[in-house]
């Protein structure tokens, strides 16, 4: 007899109801992400199941699953569905005979080969066959029986969302791969943190320091902290104001490509950067953040949340326009703009909502230029396809946004810190619409993030190049 299972209900088969020679099998496909989460919830990295490179070298020649995976199925089969609940594990015997590959379908069977009534025992003989037939694990289960008959709703199982922030990182790095290091004027990285940044961001490749602050601080800071300074430059000035003026006067004389914030405020470097005319575009400068977000397919950039204050609708179309263009050296061919607001129809007492409308049309009307824009939106319509359904809201952008326009920088800031500190996202941040680009960082930034606004910046300067030849540093 064999056992098929219900997919509403959960039914266990008690020991008077098992016969000898009674079967149950359930079928399961090995995929890439069943690997990742069997590594998260026990711990086992093993580079043989994680890392290609690696496996590929090894006697299986490519990645394969963990030899326990296969034998949790197993276990999933005696516990959910035969027996099923009110099984008691008392002894499993397990032989792994063959490696499990991503794509591999197995087939797990149990059969009943002995009872034993007195204390309601029975072992069970467990094959576990992939798709060409071949067993890959076998083995012996004992168990004791349920005794009471159960048939409860089946229980969703708790979703894991995978999230390898260092996976997203190195996706990221590679984006820089065959590109020269850039000249970068770290300006005033008189902290730990934002001195440890600029060398990390030159350890990766991406940037060639020129450090702009007080000589000695610097060097009293990398020796506490460990730096190596080794064939570094240092410019040396007295203060922060001094080192701001000094790399927008670099910037200006082709000196450096890029600038990094280090430990001085925002303002201070945006002002010096302003005050020189030949560091200006004819657009407005604004700032854009990356963001790799658990949740959310793919990157998602949003902007201003850290330079424009309360941009005028003009000053709306410079920001898009940045991003747009930004997101183009990406790779994103025609990013999806989502103008939010708090809600997604046009209402005259909400500013904002008028604003996205006029963008909308002057898009259509090409003074912005490379996107598709839709807006008045909701942040929810603008992320959750869903969402948008529900609201009955027909637009390309919905549920798929590449780019997220906020309304103020304070709604942006807050977004922003939303993401990182309740959604678990991983960002980068950079100003745009200068003749250079400035990696802007901020004080409680880690190592990564630090070194991804460095790489942004290095691939924003690329573009630059590109549309502006100059010398290769």
């Amino acid at each position: 007899m064999n056992l098929t299972m219900n997919t509403d209900l959960i039914e266990n088969v008690t020991y008077d109801e098992i016969t000898l020679g009674q079967s149950a099998r359930l079928l399961r496909t090995l995929t890439l992400a069943d690997i990742q989460a069997f590594a998260a919830v026990s711990g086992d990295i093993n580079p043989a199941h994680l890392n290609a490179e690696y496996a590929n070298d090894t006697l299986f020649h490519g990645v394969i699953a963990h030899g326990m995976w296969g034998g949790s199925l197993i276990s999933a089969l005696l516990g959910t569905q035969f027996p099923g609940p009110g099984t008691i594990y008392l002894e499993q015997v397990l032989h792994f005979t063959k490696p499990v590959r991503i794509g591999d379908t197995l087939t797990v069977t149990a059969t009943v080969v002995s009872k034993d009534d007195a204390k309601k025992r029975v072992e069970l003989d467990c094959q576990v066959v992939n798709q060409k037939g071949d067993r890959v694990l076998h083995g012996t289960a004992r168990v004791l029986a349920p005794t009471q008959k159960v048939k409860l709703p089946r229980i969703n199982a708790p979703l894991i969302q995978l999230f390898d922030p260092e996976a997203r990182f190195k996706e990221l790095l590679a984006r820089s791969k065959g590109l020269a290091a850039v000249r970068c004027a770290v300006v005033h990285p008189c902290d730990a943190e934002s001195l440890s940044g600029a060398m990390d961001s030159a350890g990766y490749g991406l940037i060639v320091p020129v450090l702009i602050g007080p000589e000695v601080r610097i060097r009293h800071l990398a020796q506490e902290a460990g730096i190596d300074l080794t064939g570094v430059e240092i410019i040396s000035v007295s203060h922060s104001h001094a080192a701001a003026e000094m790399a927008a006067d670099m910037a200006v004389k082709g000196e450096v490509e890029v600038l990094m914030k280090g430990s001085l405020h925002t303002d201070e470097l945006i002002h010096a950067v302003l005050a020189r005319p030949a560091l200006r575009t004819g657009r407005r400068m604004s700032h854009v953040f990356r963001f790799d977000v658990p949740l959310y397919p793919k990157p998602l950039l949003i902007t201003d949340a850290a330079l424009n204050i309360h941009p005028t609708l003009q000053e709306k179309v410079d920001i898009i326009q940045n991003a747009v263009d930004f997101a183009r050296i990406m790779g994103i061919e025609t990013p999806k703009v989502a103008i939010l607001s708090a809600v997604e129809t046009v209402n005259p007492n909400i500013p904002s909502t008028i604003d996205a409308a006029a963008l909308c049309k002057m898009a259509d009307r090409g003074q912005i230029k490379g996107a598709i824009l839709d807006g008045p939106l909701a942040f929810d319509n603008a992320i959750s396809l869903h969402a948008a359904q529900v609201k009955h809201i027909n637009s390309p952008v919905a549920g798929d946004a590449d780019i997220l326009v906020v309304p103020d920088l304070e709604s942006g800031n807050m977004l922003a810190k939303q993401l990182e500190y309740l959604a678990g996202a991983s960002g980068a941040g950079l100003v745009l619409g200068a003749r250079v680009p400035i990696a802007l960082t901020s004080r409680a930034d880690g190592p990564m993030n630090r070194v991804a606004s460095a790489l942004l910046a290095q691939l924003a300067a690329h573009n630059a190049r590109r549309d502006q030849p100059r010398q290769a540093w």
